[in-house]
């Protein structure tokens, strides 16, 4: 007879841990270097007289959010519909589907939602629309509607010229419960073209697309609030632009391997890695050291992790549970790390990396010699739909 066992899940990390003590694979905040990044943030965005609003699918926190906007944010930005209930679940109160949703049964969804906090929602179809004045003025809501326009991203959005038609139907669907909130205008193939030349013209043409979205919407007699958007690569342009009057960036807050790529804008707030996973060297090689951390814990999809402070190694695929240490070329192997010797990675992508976890634990004082000062659940983490 097959004896049954009880499986018990570790026990989290607590304040006042020792960095030294997590467990790996573990996804770390470096605290200090994460508040001197909201910090720069919120005084760029309030010296620059823009409203801020973060994207929240960066992290799929709410207590991260809440600190966001506790920093001069007035709200936060998510994808996805499950992203935007389950942050409100947790107590954030204004939030921006950035997105468009056609489905009628998450439209109810929305309109339950936005009954219960600030909310608003991206539209880019007659369609979208229609079925959103449905779905609100059933439930007796209302919501602010951006009309999203394509800028470059060839992605989502209308073309400039039929943003004033949009905004149009927007506004008949009043009774309904929409109000016109504006353009949303966000370039993301924008973000991580490397050079500042690069991204500056590609935000130029992406102004020149918003500016004659705007001038479409007034032609239809109505005035347009707000144009929305930006992303880390880019926010010091569309703010230089005099154009967008609220940004949009998420990664900023964290960074990751991909970001730290970009030369930086000249005048831009420069922003620090923040966010890491603590390996352990578990078998160990002549030519290599292979840790505890491989797709599992981290995102590749915009390359495998850097490892931090060692710039001479270099990480392989190992697959779902192992990353393979190399020495980096024309540098001997004895710069391998030990057994059992921790290793710090940087991931190459933030957000689906946080994707992978149930908790970010934040740590005050340093990577290695630092403590744990809180635990935050990653509340949206799996919400895709």
């Amino acid at each position: 007879m097959t004896r049954l066992m009880s499986h018990r899940l570790p026990s989290l990390p607590q304040p006042g841990d020792a960095a030294a003590m997590l467990p790996t694979p573990t996804l770390v905040v470096d605290l200090d270097a994460m508040q001197r990044n909201l910090q720069r943030m919120a005084d760029f965005a309030r010296q620059h007289r823009l409203r801020l609003r973060p994207h929240a699918k960066m992290h799929k926190s709410a207590a991260i959010a809440k600190l966001q906007v506790a920093a001069g944010a007035v709200g936060v930005c998510v994808q996805k519909l499950s992203e935007a209930e389950a942050l409100a679940a947790a107590g954030v109160t204004d939030l921006f589907i950035s997105n468009e949703i056609v489905d009628l049964p998450k439209l109810a969804r929305v309109a339950e939602l936005a009954g219960r906090v600030t909310l608003a929602i991206a539209v880019d179809s007659k369609l979208g629309v229609e079925r959103l004045a449905q779905a609100m003025q059933a439930a007796g809501s209302h919501i602010d509607v951006f009309v999203e326009v394509d800028v470059g991203q060839g992605r989502c959005g209308v073309a400039p010229t039929a943003a004033g038609a949009l905004a149009q139907q927007v506004v008949a669907h009043g009774p309904a419960g929409l109000r016109f909130a504006g353009l949303q205008a966000y370039h993301g193939r924008a973000q991580h073209l490397r050079s500042p030349a690069e991204r500056e013209a590609a935000i130029h043409h992406a102004a020149s697309l918003a500016r004659a979205a705007q001038a479409s919407v007034t032609a239809a007699g109505i005035v347009c609030p707000l144009i929305t958007g930006a992303g880390t690569g880019t926010f010091a342009f569309e703010a230089a632009s005099g154009l967008w009057g609220e940004l949009q960036p998420g990664s900023y807050l964290f960074m990751d391997r991909d970001y730290a790529d970009n030369e930086p804008a000249p005048g831009a707030p420069v922003f620090e890695q923040a966010l890491f996973i603590k390996a352990q060297v578990i078998s160990r090689g002549a030519a290599h050291a292979v840790i505890d951390a491989g797709h599992k814990a981290y995102a590749i999809d915009s390359g495998l992790p850097t490892t931090w402070l060692r710039s001479n190694l270099t990480l392989a695929n190992g697959g779902d549970e192992h990353g393979i240490l190399h020495p980096a070329p024309h540098v001997r192997a004895d710069v391998l790390p030990q057994l059992g010797e921790t290793v710090w990675l940087v991931p190459g992508h933030c957000d689906p990396t946080v994707n992978l976890h149930d908790h970010l634990i934040a740590v005050r004082g340093g990577l290695q010699d630092g403590v744990v000062e809180a635990v935050w659940a990653v509340d949206a983490r799996g919400c895709v739909n």
